[in-house]
C-alpha cells in the first residue's frame, strides 16, 4: 500500500529550492525571467500544468504564452495517440532556433509522453538542446531540477515511477476563474489492451479525502463554480486505501459543502460504476446529471479482447438504471472503432447499441496503436480505409440521435452556468446540469454566474431566454 508523501517535508525542501531558483534566476537573466507552459493532451495534464505553473511562480518566474518571449520553456506531453506524439516533436523542433540564439533558454519536456524510455532515448540523442525531461510522478520536483540545470548541471533526465508517494500542498496557478480542475487520484489498475496510461502513469494512487476537502473549500472560497474530479478512473477512488472512503461517499462529502458550485467527475470506468454511484448522483443537488461511462465497443468479444471486465449486459444495465434514477441525465461515452480484429459484425453491435442507448454525444475514434501495450501486437487486418468509413456510418447514427434529442429540451427551463460569449453578439452561452450548451441573450457580466434560462428553440444552437441570475 502506498501512502501519502511527508507533506510538510517535501514541501518545504522544494519552496527552498525554489527561494534559490528565484535569486539564481534573476541573477543570470538580469530581470525577472518568464516561463511558457505548452500542454498537451487530458484535463489531467491541464491540471498537471497548473501545478507547474504554481512551481514557476514561486521559483521567480511569470508566465508567458509566447516562447520567443520565455527563458524557460515546457512541454507538459500526452501519450495516448501517436498523433499527439508527432505534435510535441514538432513543437520541440522549434526551440532549437530559440537556443541557439539565446543558450541560457532551458527547455524541458515533462509528463505521460516523456515517461517512456523509447520517447527519452529519442529526445536524448536527437535533440541535445532539451536540457531536462521528467515523468508523471516526479513533477513535483521542477523547483529542484530547475535549480541544478541553472547551476550548471548536466542534462537531467528522471524517469522515477515508484507508485509511491502523493506529494500535497504543491503550489498552483489555476488557469480558469470559476472553472476549475480537482484531481482525486492518480493513475491506473485496469491494463485495457490499448491504453498506455498504466505504463506512463503509474498504479492507482487515490489522494487524502480530507486533502481533497481542504482544496475544494479553497476553490469554492475563490469562487469557483464549476469543478470537476479527474482521476483516470474516478469509480476505483479509495481502493487499496485504508481512508474508508469511496467515490460516492467523496461525492457527498463534497456535495455537503457550503456555497453555490457545481460538481463534476471524469473519468468512469463501467466495471467499477455501481448503483450506489447513481443513486449518489440522484440525490446530491451539485452533482451534475451526466454519466461519462466509456463503453468502447457493443461486442462482448471485442470488450474481452480490450480486458474491459464488463459485458454489454452489464454496461447496458447500468445505463438503464441510471435513465430510471436520474431525471435527465445525461449520458456520453467513448467508442474506439476497428479494433483489432474487430469484424464489421462486430461493429454493428457497437451501432445497435449507440441506437439503443441515444447518447447525449459520443467521443469516437480510430484506433491508434500505442508501442508497449498488447493491443499493438495484435493481428489488425481491416485497413484504414474500411475503418474510416465504419466511423462515418456511426457518426451519422449519433447525429440522427442528437438531432432527435433536441425536441426534449424545448421549453424547459434550466439553471445555466454562463461560462463564454456566445455566437453572436449579444448572447452568452452556458452548459446546463448535464452538457447541453445554451445560448441566450446577455453581457459579459453574466458570466461565472448561475442563470434560469428558458429554451425557446433550436437552430444550430439550443436559444433560451434568462429568467433569473441566480
Amino acid at each position: 500500500m502506498y501512502k501519502t508523501a511527508n507533506t510538510a517535508e517535501i514541501t518545504a525542501e522544494q519552496s527552498a529550492y525554489a527561494k534559490r531558483t528565484a535569486a539564481l534566476a534573476f541573477k543570470i537573466y538580469g530581470k525577472t525571467p518568464k516561463a511558457c507552459v505548452v500542454t498537451f493532451g487530458c484535463q489531467q495534464n491541464v491540471s498537471d500544468s497548473e501545478r507547474l505553473k504554481g512551481m514557476l511562480t514561486e521559483s521567480g518566474y511569470i508566465m508567458t504564452e509566447d516562447m520567443t518571449d520565455a527563458q524557460f520553456i515546457i512541454f507538459n506531453t500526452c501519450a495516448v495517440r501517436e498523433h499527439a506524439e508527432d505534435r510535441v516533436y514538432g513543437n520541440i523542433g522549434t526551440t532549437k532556433a530559440l537556443k541557439k540564439a539565446n543558450p541560457d533558454i532551458i527547455v524541458a519536456v515533462c509528463g505521460c509522453m516523456a515517461q517512456r524510455q523509447s520517447v527519452a532515448e529519442k529526445i536524448k540523442r536527437s535533440y541535445p538542446y532539451v536540457d531536462m525531461v521528467f515523468g508523471t510522478q516526479v513533477q513535483y520536483r521542477l523547483p529542484e531540477f530547475l535549480y541544478k540545470r541553472l547551476s550548471g548541471a548536466g542534462r537531467i533526465f528522471d524517469l522515477t515511477l515508484d507508485n509511491g508517494e502523493i506529494p500535497e500542498n504543491v503550489p498552483i496557478k489555476r488557469d480558469g476563474t470559476f472553472k476549475g480542475w480537482l484531481p482525486i487520484m492518480y493513475g491506473c489498475d485496469n491494463f485495457c489492451t490499448y491504453c498506455i496510461v498504466p505504463y506512463v502513469r503509474g498504479r492507482e494512487r487515490s489522494r487524502d479525502p480530507e486533502q481533497i476537502l481542504a482544496e475544494a473549500r479553497e476553490m469554492i472560497s475563490a469562487g469557483y463554480k464549476d469543478i470537476t474530479l479527474l482521476g483516470q478512473n474516478v469509480n476505483s477512488y479509495g481502493k487499496g486505501t485504508d481512508y474508508g472512503v469511496n467515490f460516492a461517499e467523496l461525492l457527498r462529502r463534497i456535495n455537503a459543502l457550503d456555497g453555490d458550485f457545481r460538481i463534476r467527475f471524469m473519468t468512469s470506468h463501467p466495471k467499477d460504476c455501481t448503483k450506489e454511484l447513481i443513486d449518489t448522483i440522484r440525490d446530491c443537488e451539485k452533482v451534475s446529471r451526466h454519466l461519462h461511462l466509456p463503453f468502447q465497443s457493443g461486442s462482448d468479444r471485442i470488450l474481452k479482447l480490450m480486458n474491459r471486465h464488463y459485458d454489454r449486459e452489464k454496461y447496458l444495465s447500468l445505463i438503464n438504471y441510471a435513465k430510471e434514477q436520474i431525471e435527465d441525465v445525461s449520458l456520453t461515452s467513448d467508442i474506439i472503432v476497428g479494433f483489432p480484429g474487430e469484424t464489421y459484425e462486430d461493429f454493428k453491435e457497437t451501432l445497435s447499441l449507440v441506437k439503443e442507448v441515444e447518447f447525449s454525444s459520443l467521443f469516437t475514434f480510430i484506433y491508434s496503436p500505442r508501442e508497449g501495450t498488447p493491443a499493438a501486437a495484435m493481428d489488425d487486418p481491416v485497413s484504414r480505409e474500411e475503418k474510416g468509413k465504419w466511423f462515418s456510418e456511426l457518426l451519422k447514427v449519433q447525429e440522427e440521435i442528437a438531432e432527435k434529442n433536441i425536441s426534449k429540451f424545448i421549453g424547459k427551463t434550466y439553471k445555466v452556468l454562463c461560462d463564454s460569449k456566445g455566437s453572436e453578439d449579444g448572447f452568452m452561452s452556458g452548459h446546463t446540469s448535464g452538457t447541453a450548451a445554451i445560448e441566450f441573450k446577455g453581457g459579459e457580466d453574466l458570466l461565472g454566474k448561475f442563470v434560469n434560462v428558458k429554451v425557446n428553440s433550436y437552430d444550430r444552437v439550443l436559444l433560451g431566454t434568462a429568467e433569473k441570475i441566480i
